[in-house]
């Protein structure tokens, strides 16, 4: 790329509404060079530029766009592994409570059966005596 630092041409002054608004938001070290006004060439030369610009600016604003999008996506899929992984643990949890459950369901029986043979044994001996 070269870097002019003098311009060989005297400064024109170029109408407003020859220069595209995408020209003017370009780093000025990527702006091209304002044409000579007499020369069909770099007239040519010049729009050329600007619609290399234009695409420039289009291809930038769809970048930060899809880096917008993937961290949009990132955290979507750091939620769902998080969400993921409460989803196990809920799972594990459930399934302790319930052989808990189950554990205790049947020792409540076991003790309810017990329960009913002493009052058995009970009325028993208070009817024998």
């Amino acid at each position: 790329m070269l870097n002019v630092k003098s311009n060989p041409q005297p400064e024109l002054n170029i109408p407003d509404d020859f220069i595209p608004n995408v020209y003017l938001q370009l780093d000025q070290h990527l702006q091209p060079l304002q044409p000579c006004l007499n020369s069909k060439e770099s007239i040519l030369v010049f729009q050329q530029h600007c619609r290399i610009a234009e695409e420039y600016h289009k291809v930038r604003k769809e970048i930060a766009l899809l880096q917008e999008r993937k961290k949009q996506l990132i955290a979507e899929l750091d939620q769902d592994e998080k969400d993921q992984l409460n989803a196990t643990h809920l799972t594990q949890e459930y399934q302790q409570l319930s052989e808990e459950n189950h554990s205790l369901t049947s020792y409540h029986l076991q003790c309810r059966e017990h329960l009913e043979k002493l009052q058995v044994l009970l009325q028993q001996q208070q009817g024998s005596s």
